[in-house]
């Protein structure tokens, strides 16, 4: 172990292994430490908690996993569980996990000053952490992006046969149903989702840099993905996959006057129900929406910071800017079983 370094990994392993880790944990756990169950994958959080180590003494213990795992070993382990903090992506998962009596509520001046009011939950039983975009990507060789607009307008003929799509079942799909129900209600976002569906080039597979490369050989014109997907290519040794971003171009729709602006989701954490280290939990919160954090965040991730003034990624500002949907992000938690239904009901695989 380097120096400096005192992040303990607890490694990928089965709920049944996990319950009896726990029940070690309990007995040897120490005051200035905090247990970490991160849907986030160990590449993508460890460092910054190495750094947080670094400032504060406090060593944290990571678990990472699947998020509905994660949040179903919550469940399991009640009382018993020595998770303090859950961190995870989509605020529809982060409002599962509220509805699934998982999470406290927290009162921090620095978490209510440092993350917007719409990017947080509105009792503070979660806070965002980093934002993306879920957008419309192109394939620069056969669509002219002047014809394209708002992502209802992905619904006219026009473009039949020509988008890719994840399946329904994906939260990243099921929150931005949620959004257009929050701004458009049930019976015009299910007109809309019907006409989408039939405009597929395929049945629904694949992730969203599946759906990219996809868009980039010619299997379809128009995709939806979040942004830090596209941010990878761009961004990645492999040549085959810079070629193929080139071949991408990226449209923000939902940006004339009037409309809301593109749609936005975070990565997020709560304070677990029973945590046991309370304090130092949350002090890790406060760290994760410091500059350093954030600006690590964006750097790493390609996602945008939640908290303002913060830069965005070399890679990132080369997309341009945006003017992103305002909607209270708890809306999209909400408003998940209504999408998933009308997303079935309208026949999204």
């Amino acid at each position: 172990m380097r120096h400096g370094f005192m992040v303990k990994h607890w490694s990928r392993i089965g709920v049944l292994a996990f319950g009896a880790l726990g029940c070690a944990l309990s007995a040897t756990v120490s005051a200035e430490e905090v247990n970490v169950y991160s849907a986030r994958k160990e590449a993508l959080i460890q460092p910054i908690l190495e750094r947080f180590t670094e400032e504060t003494g406090i060593e944290v213990n990571l678990i990472t996993g699947k998020a509905d795992a994660l949040l179903k070993r919550l469940e399991v382990e009640g009382d018993a569980s020595p998770a303090d903090l859950f961190v995870t992506v989509d605020a529809g998962r982060l409002h599962r996990a509220k509805q699934a009596g998982v999470l406290q509520p927290v009162t921090s001046d620095v978490l209510a000053k440092r993350v917007p009011e719409n990017l947080k939950d509105a009792e503070n039983y979660w806070y965002g952490l980093s934002q993306r975009a879920r957008t419309i990507f192109y394939r620069k060789e056969t669509v002219n992006p002047a014809d394209l607009s708002t992502y209802e307008a992905l619904a006219d003929p026009r473009w039949k046969g020509k988008i890719c799509m994840r399946s329904s079942s994906n939260i990243y799909n099921q929150s931005l149903v949620a959004s257009l129900i929050e701004a458009d209600g049930i019976e015009v976002t299910e007109n809309w989702v019907k006409g989408l569906v039939a405009n597929f080039a395929r049945p629904p597979a694949g992730g969203d840099t599946d759906l990219l490369l996809a868009v980039a050989a010619g299997a379809c014109e128009l995709t939806l993905a979040n942004t830090y997907y596209y941010g990878r290519l761009l961004g990645s040794d492999d040549a085959k996959q810079t070629a193929a971003a080139a071949k991408v171009g990226v449209f923000w729709p939902n940006q004339a006057e009037g409309q809301r602006g593109v749609h936005v989701n975070v990565s997020g954490a709560g304070l677990t129900r029973y945590a046991q280290h309370k304090e130092s939990a949350i002090k890790l919160m406060e760290f994760l929406v410091s500059d350093e954090a954030q600006a690590w965040y964006a750097e790493t991730n390609n996602e945008y910071p939640v908290v303002a003034g913060v830069e965005r990624s070399d890679v990132l500002s080369t997309l341009g800017t945006f003017r992103a949907d305002p909607i209270a992000l708890n809306r999209l938690g909400e408003n998940n079983r209504a999408a998933v239904e009308l997303m079935d009901r309208a026949g999204w695989k």
